[in-house]
C-alpha cells in the first residue's frame, strides 16, 4: 500500500510537470518482431504526445524475471509485453488463443482475439493494469529431429510446450511434454533433455533451431497472442490527451503488427529452409488424427467454463 501511494504521488508530480518517462519490459530480444513493434509503439507515443510521454523499451526481459502481471500490478515496471497463454494469473480465459486448431488462419485468429478482448481487458484491470494491444505469433508448428507423418511419430518424443493446452496435446498424442523457460530450450535440445518443440517459425528462427533439429511440420497448431499492458496508476496519472495518444498509437501498431506477422512468418520459413530445416506440410492423415485430439481438448476446456468464455466460442462459431 505504501509502495502504491509513493507511485501515485510521484506520477502526479510528473504529470503536472507535463513530462512522463516509462519503461516497457519486452520479453524477447531486440530482433524479435514483437519487440520491434513495441519500439515502434514507443516512437508513435512520443510523436503523438509531442514528446511529453517517453517510453524506453528494454528487450530480453531485462526488467522482469517472474510473473509480468504481478510486476506491472505492483509498479515494479510501468509497462510490459507478455505471452498471454503462459501468463500466470490470467486464468482460464488467457488460454483461449492457444487452444489447438480453433483458428485456421490469421483472419480467424483476429476474429477470436476481438471476441476475447473484453475478457483480457477485465483480467488486466483486476491486476491493476490497462490492456493496450495484442498481436498474434505466427502459427505454432512442430520442430523435431524426425519427420512427422502420422500420430504414431509422436510416440516417445520429449517436447517443450508453452502452456497447459499444448502440454496436454502432446501427452495425448503419445509424447511427453516438458515445461521449460524459453532461455533453456536451446541448451536442453543440445543435451537431449528435449528433442522437439511446439512453437512458431519465428521463434525457431530466433533460436537457430537448425543447429539442433532437422524438421519443421506446419501443423498450424494455434495462433497464441502477445499483449502489452500498462500499470493503472501510471495510466491514471496521464492527461486525457496523453491517454488518447497512447490509445491511438496502440490501435495503429496493433493493426500494423497483425499484417507484419504474415511477413514475419514468410521470412522465418525462408530462413529456416535456407539453413537446412526441412519444412513439411502436415499430411491429411496427421491433420485428421490431431483434429480428434483437439476436439477432445476443447470439450474438456469448455466443460465448466464461465458464461463469458462460453459466449466467446458461441459467437466465434457463428
Amino acid at each position: 500500500m505504501i509502495k502504491k501511494s509513493l507511485i501515485v504521488l510521484s506520477l502526479a508530480g510528473v504529470a503536472l510537470a507535463g513530462n512522463v518517462k516509462m519503461d516497457l519490459n519486452a520479453k524477447y530480444g531486440a530482433n524479435n518482431f514483437h519487440t520491434k513493434g513495441a519500439v515502434e509503439f514507443s516512437k508513435l507515443v512520443k510523436d503523438y504526445t509531442k514528446g511529453s510521454v517517453n517510453i524506453t523499451v528494454h528487450p530480453g526481459s531485462a526488467l522482469i524475471k517472474g510473473n509480468p502481471l504481478k510486476a506491472v500490478k505492483d509498479g515494479t515496471v510501468a509497462m510490459t509485453d507478455m505471452f498471454i497463454p503462459f501468463t500466470s494469473g490470467g486464468g482460464k480465459v488467457f488460454g483461449v488463443s492457444a487452444l489447438p486448431f480453433i483458428a485456421s488462419s490469421y483472419d480467424d485468429a483476429f476474429k477470436l482475439y476481438q471476441l476475447s478482448k473484453p475478457a483480457y481487458e477485465k483480467t488486466a484491470k483486476k491486476w491493476n493494469q490497462k490492456f493496450l494491444y495484442s498481436v498474434t505469433w505466427p502459427a505454432s508448428g512442430f520442430y523435431s529431429k524426425k519427420e512427422l507423418t502420422s500420430i504414431s511419430d509422436f510416440k516417445g518424443v520429449k517436447t517443450r510446450t508453452y502452456d497447459k493446452n499444448s502440454a496436454a496435446f502432446v501427452n495425448m498424442a503419445g509424447g511427453s511434454a516438458v515445461a521449460l523457460p524459453w532461455g533453456e530450450v536451446y541448451s536442453s535440445l543440445r543435451t537431449g533433455m528435449v528433442d522437439s518443440v511446439v512453437t512458431s517459425s519465428s521463434s525457431g528462427k530466433d533460436g537457430k533451431f537448425w543447429e539442433v533439429l532437422d524438421n519443421y511440420t506446419k501443423i498450424n497448431y494455434a495462433y497464441p497472442l502477445q499483449a502489452v499492458t500498462i500499470n493503472l496508476d501510471y495510466w491514471n496519472a496521464l492527461s486525457k490527451d496523453q491517454k488518447d495518444a497512447l490509445t491511438r498509437a496502440a490501435a495503429l501498431i496493433e493493426k500494423k503488427q497483425w499484417e507484419a506477422v504474415k511477413v514475419e512468418e514468410k521470412t522465418a520459413l525462408e530462413t529456416l529452409a535456407k539453413n537446412g530445416i526441412k519444412i513439411n506440410e502436415a499430411s491429411p492423415e496427421l491433420k485428421k488424427e490431431l483434429d480428434g485430439i483437439a476436439l477432445e481438448l476443447l470439450t474438456k476446456y469448455l466443460d465448466g467454463a464461465n458464461s463469458q468464455i462460453q459466449g466467446i466460442f458461441k459467437e466465434y462459431r457463428k
